[in-house]
């Protein structure tokens, strides 16, 4: 039997913080789909100002958000060009394509990062043939990267491009204030570029339920239609979005210590026979387990055994996530069992 728990298997397991459930408990509360909710009021003005946006609308999930961006910029037939390995397209089960019909145009990237000149050659031409492109979207950071953070270069560029081709730039930026804190930028600057971007407020900021979506006013009003039709209109959300506000407000500065402790992390696990590590940018540490003559879905079922949870990205790589219910004696914890699982103890 394991001595303890540690759960290194994403931030979204994060538990609300004390001021989260006080401030839901005391939350001023109205019906939202009739924009009477004070407290998501607040939240969306809030989150909007921070990232340097006209508005913002309080969605139930980061996926949801995504699927209402592409639904809002685009229509029936058009195509829309991201990265391979983007959570768009590797995890919301083609929502796009079955709610939106629209079709979804991958291109291999580097560390998450697409190839701005790959971007430009990927723009439809006026053809009969061809569905025309209606979206370019990135994500910042990038989750099966391993949390890297895309470069501002080349961000600026494809941005250029976009507005060069007269298209809309949506971000997934579900961890973006990773992004910030780990660049020392404003996260405001990161969020220029982009017509719109979503961010989630129940991974690494700790809120229970929730995420938003920024962008222009008149078109997150647009935004907001798609949100109903989705069964998204909640009512007396601001329960949920009192823990947004301190999310916003309370725990972004804090996501440093996140990243320290993957530092650790990933310096421990380097030093352990068998394993390859990926030196992390943000929160997540990647791990290539296959010297150990595991593979990595039984690495981590073994590692499970030992209390220590992780998730399998590949046949080969585990992924580790830190976030702010693992402290360093947690870190150290599962050092130590790594170390046991790979000498068999």
């Amino acid at each position: 039997m394991y001595d303890r728990r540690v759960d290194l298997r994403s931030d979204t397991v994060t538990k609300p913080t004390p001021e989260m459930r006080r401030a839901m408990y005391e939350a001023e509360v109205g019906d939202d789909v009739y924009r009477e909710d004070p407290t998501v009021n607040r939240l969306e003005e809030v989150g909007a100002a921070r990232l340097g946006k006209e508005a913002g609308l309080f969605v139930t999930s980061g996926t949801q958000g995504n699927l209402i961006a592409i639904l809002t910029h685009t229509q029936p037939g058009q195509e829309v060009i991201l990265e391979q390995e983007s959570h768009i397209y590797y995890y919301e089960v083609a929502g796009s394509a079955l709610i939106g019909g629209v079709q979804l145009r991958p291109l291999q990237g580097k560390d998450g990062a697409l190839d701005p000149a790959e971007v430009e050659a990927s723009i439809r031409p006026d053809n009969i043939h061809y569905p025309d492109t209606g979206l370019i979207v990135l994500e910042n950071t990038h989750n099966r990267a391993g949390g890297t953070i895309i470069p501002g270069e080349n961000i600026e560029a494809i941005a250029r491009i976009a507005a060069r081709h007269n298209l809309p730039l949506h971000l997934d930026g579900a961890r973006i204030f990773n992004a910030a804190i780990a660049l020392g930028k404003p996260v405001v600057e990161l969020a220029r570029p982009f017509t719109s971007v979503m961010f989630c407020l129940s991974k690494g900021l700790g809120a229970p339920v929730g995420s938003l979506l920024v962008g222009p006013r008149d078109w997150i009003e647009k935004a907001r239609k798609w949100r109903k039709r989705l069964g998204g209109g909640m009512r007396q959300a601001g329960i949920l979005a009192a823990a947004g506000l301190v999310a916003l407000e309370k725990m972004v500065d804090r996501l440093a210590e996140d990243h320290e402790n993957a530092r650790r992390l990933a310096e421990g696990l380097g030093n352990l026979p068998g394993l390859s590590v990926v030196p992390p940018q943000t929160n997540m540490v990647l791990v290539d387990v296959s010297a150990t003559g595991f593979s990595a879905p039984t690495f981590v079922a073994r590692l499970a055994q030992y209390g220590v949870l992780a998730v399998d990205m590949s046949p080969s790589k585990v992924r580790f996530v830190t976030h702010k219910d693992v402290d360093r004696e947690d870190i150290e914890y599962a050092l130590r069992a790594v170390e046991k699982l790979i000498k068999g103890d």
